[in-house]
This record gives structure tokens, C-alpha cells and sequence, in this order.
């Protein structure tokens, strides 16, 4: 039997954020228009944040997209890396190659010559950049090798001194009416040595054994690829290279790599990468990415300030539930946080509808896109225009983990304002006039 005269345990009271105020919280927003709730409003403003999160991982999936197939694309026709220095004249440099092959990370060792000359051909003039690479070499420009004929692989390099085969850019080739087997003549402003000297600047007609593609329109509007020793004859620059190019594994961990090459090479070297040599194009992609974020960003947060009016008008609502609430014993905090969890709810069932379909889309935005085409009967993406034969999305965790973030951060914000206003509510004033 329990004793009676014993003392009755005073009960405990609710911590923050307890059962209770989750309850009363989303009843609230449950509530019917006629009995104070604000089931519309929270519905909008739900729709709103939705969107928004949704747009900004789209469109962040999309940009990342195109900057990593674009960035892609320049580096498997540029290479990752770069070696220059005394190693290329030095007359062990071959076995330095090798070296620079072993080391972990490194995919392929091209050595090439790089000039700039005028081509002339079919009547037309222009200036071009040829590059003198081995046949073998065509292989680690993935775009270029892939878009080639097997006879124009084949023939590349066969001949004295390399032979008379070169490859040209498809614009370079269509600006000029050029076709496969023309002939078209290069201007060397260095020209060539012999008994009598250098003897300035050498014209020679070459064939056209091939037309190339990159998958960016600027190099195969400039670029002429020629065999490694026609070039060195060609531009006077026999048994000289000007450059070593690599290609690595992971060309976004290339800084890793810099010092084992410099090792490898030994001796005076100056070894960079593409990061140099596209500084100027990377830092422009990083500021437009930063750029959009903070405007998207802003989306986001208007979007999240509807909450406020919501919120705003469900105080208003329920003046006589918080003074009767106070009365009994509930404190300010019990108050804010009420109505704080109410926005807050909102908020963070926004972002998780936005994030899943945000994901939804970009994963399957090739599917969407032929869908639309097949519908409206419009090419919404050219392939010809782009060389790409959907719209590219690559989904970034980070992107979508600082979205989320974000997203419920400014939730959280919008709902404290008015969930203040709330707290200090003074219950006799409240119930003044009721």
C-alpha cells in the first residue's frame, strides 16, 4: 500500500523543444482558416521554398556540368601538366621520359613542337598553330583520337621524316573548303637550315590526311597537327623539343604531382600546369560559379521570408491562446519556440520536397529534355552547337549540402522574428478586449 501521509512528487517540467510544444506547433498549422490557422499561407510559402532549393541545385548541377565537360575537353587536347628547361635539349631526355612515365599518377609523356605559321590553300589565307607530336601520342587527346578515321591514324607519320600527312581542325578545314587529300601549303617564318645557312622562311605543300574534332570549336579552328620530326625540320628545329606534355590520373590533385615530376626530370626544369596556363579562364569560372551561387542564394531567401508573414499572421491569430497559455504557466521561451518550430517546419519540409526534386531532375535531365523535344517538337539543345547530345549535370555533394543549409538557415531566421514578437506578448494586454 502506498503511504498517504507521504509527500506528492512534484512534476517535472517539460524541457525545450518537448513533445508538447512539437504538437501544439504543427496543430497550429493544421488549423482550419476559421479556427486561426494559416494552412494557406504555409502552403505557399512550403511551394515557394520548394522551388527555389529545387532551381538552385538545378542550375548549380547544370553549371558544373558544362564547366567540367568543358574543362574536360581543353585538357585532353592541352595535357595537365608541362615540363620545360634544360631537359629538353639534354641528350639523356629520353631516358628522362621514361622516368617521368614511372611516376605514379602520370597517364602519358607526349614531347612536342608548337609554332605558329601561315596556311594558305583553295585561295583562302590564314594563320593556324601547328603542333608536332608523335603518331603514337594521338592516343592521349581522347576527342581528337576518337574523331579520327582509321586511314587518317594510320597514314599520320608514315613517310621520310614523318611524311607529308597532316591533320587539321573540321573548321579550320570547313572555313577553308578543304576535304580529306587536298593539298594545302604552310609558311615557316623560321624556315630551314642548310649548307648555305638558314635560308629564312619555308613555304611547303602538304596533304590533308585527316580532319579532327575536339569538342571545342576555337582549337579545331586553329590547330595543325604535324609528325614530331616533319615539325622539327620543318620549323629548323631539329632534334629540339619545346615542350613535354602530361596528362595525370586526377588532373583536379595536378599540385600533388609537381614536385615527384621536378624529381624525375632531375636537373634544371620548370615544371607548371594547366591551372597556369588557364588561370585566367579557371579564375573566370570560379567567380561566375560564386557569383550565381550568392544570386540563387538570394532566391532562396525571399522565398524563405514568406514564412514570415505567415508566421506573422498565426500570432495574430492566436493572441487568446498565448495570453490563456501564459496564464497557466507557460513560459516566453515556451512561447518562441512554438512558434518557431511552426516556421521552421515549414522551412525544412521545403528544402527536403526542393532537395528530392532538385535530384530527381538532374539525375534524369537527358530523359526530361527528349521528353520536352518529342513533345514541343523544337531541338531544345543543338548537338551540332554544343557537341554534346544532352544537357549536362553533374551533381555536386558540397552544392547540395551548403543548399540545405542554407535553405534551412534562413527558415530558421524568417521564423524567430516573428516568434519573438510572440514571446513578449503580455497576456493581460492580450486578453484586454476578448
Amino acid at each position: 500500500m502506498t503511504d498517504a501521509t507521504a509527500p506528492l512528487k512534484t512534476p517535472k517540467p517539460a524541457g525545450p523543444f518537448s513533445a508538447w510544444e512539437f504538437g501544439l506547433a504543427l496543430r497550429y498549422l493544421r488549423a482550419r482558416r476559421r479556427e486561426g490557422g494559416i494552412a494557406l499561407i504555409a502552403i505557399i510559402s512550403y511551394v515557394a521554398i520548394a522551388l527555389a532549393v529545387m532551381a538552385l541545385i538545378v542550375v548549380m548541377s547544370i553549371m558544373a556540368g558544362f564547366r567540367n565537360e568543358l574543362l574536360d575537353r581543353m585538357l585532353s587536347f592541352n595535357g595537365h601538366m608541362y615540363v620545360q628547361g634544360q631537359v629538353l635539349v639534354d641528350p639523356t631526355r629520353d631516358a628522362a621520359l621514361d622516368r617521368i612515365a614511372a611516376v605514379p599518377g602520370v597517364v602519358s609523356v607526349t614531347p612536342l613542337i608548337e609554332n605558329q605559321s601561315i596556311v594558305r590553300a583553295a585561295g583562302v589565307t590564314t594563320g593556324a598553330m601547328v603542333r608536332g607530336l608523335r603518331p603514337q601520342d594521338l592516343g592521349s587527346m581522347q576527342y581528337v583520337n576518337e574523331s579520327l578515321s582509321e586511314e587518317a591514324r594510320r597514314s599520320f607519320g608514315q613517310g621520310a621524316y614523318g611524311g607529308d600527312n597532316i591533320l587539321i581542325g573540321k573548321a579550320l578545314a570547313d572555313g577553308m573548303g578543304l576535304r580529306v587529300g587536298d593539298p594545302i601549303t604552310l609558311y615557316s617564318p623560321t624556315g630551314a637550315d642548310s649548307a648555305l645557312g638558314n635560308l629564312g622562311g619555308l613555304e611547303k605543300t602538304y596533304r590533308v590526311g585527316g580532319t579532327f574534332s575536339s569538342g571545342t570549336a576555337d582549337f579545331d579552328r586553329a590547330f595543325i597537327f604535324m609528325p614530331l620530326e616533319q615539325a622539327q625540320l620543318f620549323f629548323a628545329k631539329e632534334g629540339v623539343w619545346d615542350v613535354i606534355e602530361l596528362k595525370v590520373a586526377e588532373p583536379d590533385r595536378v599540385e600533388t604531382l609537381l614536385t615527384p615530376v621536378r624529381e624525375a626530370v632531375g636537373g634544371a626544369a620548370i615544371v607548371s600546369d594547366w591551372r597556369d596556363r588557364l588561370a585566367a579562364f579557371w579564375g573566370a569560372l570560379k567567380v561566375e560559379r560564386v557569383a550565381m551561387s550568392i544570386i540563387l542564394g538570394l532566391v532562396v531567401a525571399i522565398a524563405a521570408l514568406n514564412i514570415i508573414s505567415g508566421i506573422v499572421m498565426l500570432v495574430k491569430n492566436k493572441t487568446r491562446d498565448i495570453a490563456i497559455l501564459r496564464t497557466v504557466g507557460a513560459s516566453q521561451s515556451s512561447m518562441l519556440r512554438i512558434f518557431f518550430i511552426a516556421g521552421a517546419a515549414i522551412g525544412v519540409a521545403g528544402t527536403i520536397t526542393g532537395l528530392v526534386l532538385g535530384l530527381l531532375f538532374c539525375l534524369n535531365i537527358g530523359s526530361i529534355q527528349h521528353f520536352l523535344e518529342w513533345l514541343f517538337q523544337v531541338r531544345l539543345f543543338d548537338a551540332d552547337v554544343y557537341m554534346l547530345e544532352s544537357i549536362p549535370a553533374e551533381v555536386d555533394p558540397w552544392d547540395v549540402l551548403w543548399v540545405t543549409l542554407w535553405s534551412v538557415f534562413m527558415s530558421c531566421v524568417a521564423s524567430l522574428l516573428p516568434s519573438w514578437r510572440a514571446a513578449k506578448m503580455d497576456p493581460v494586454e492580450a486578453l484586454r478586449y476578448e
